[in-house]
């Protein structure tokens, strides 16, 4: 960071290379669309690179650019909820009818698996955005409290809360699959 801080553009290649993927399973973790986690990210690191010089030598690199890509992908979700819209692949999914020609054939288990998957996704994708994204940075990104609390600007015991619910609601809604 202090050589980014310097003008160093180099700099910025090896910060993304260190931390682009984990940028991305934060992000996508949050919108649960890949394409957008690619743009997210990207944009980033833009971000990085413009706000380089408010980076404090004394801070931690991890929860900053973090805290950055919880934003973004924060505005993005309020962004979608304004302007909702049905995606054409959504939309032809939706319309083929189950066991379709060209749908591959799995067992039992797989299946069960892929559902239990799914109930995942859509119950974590149904918590409120706080919730998931301390939920994401603590349970995926193996984040601790106050690391959280720095990306997300709340206090260590404000992400400690906001994961206890975040649980409380999952356990509730995936009740069938305990």
């Amino acid at each position: 960071m202090l050589r980014l801080q310097a003008d160093d553009g180099a700099a910025l290649g090896k910060l993304m290379e260190r931390w682009e993927d984990p940028v991305k399973r934060v992000i996508g973790r949050m919108v649960f669309n890949a394409t957008e986690a690619e743009d997210l990210a990207q944009e980033t690191f833009v971000r990085v690179w413009q706000q380089r010089a408010r980076f404090r030598p004394d801070a931690v690199v991890r929860p900053w650019i973090f805290s950055i890509a919880v934003n973004l992908a924060r505005n993005r979700l309020r962004w979608w909820r304004r302007r909702p819209e049905v995606e054409l692949d959504e939309w032809s999914e939706a319309q083929a009818a189950p066991g379709a020609a060209g749908s591959p054939r799995h067992g039992s288990a797989e299946l069960e698996g892929q559902e239990r998957a799914a109930a995942v996704r859509d119950a974590i994708a149904a918590l409120p955005v706080d919730l998931r994204e301390a939920l994401v940075l603590f349970e995926y990104e193996e984040m601790s409290q106050a690391e959280i609390a720095a990306a997300v600007g709340a206090t260590p015991k404000a992400v400690e809360t906001r994961i206890h619910r975040a649980r409380e609601k999952l356990r509730t809604a995936l009740q069938r699959w305990m």
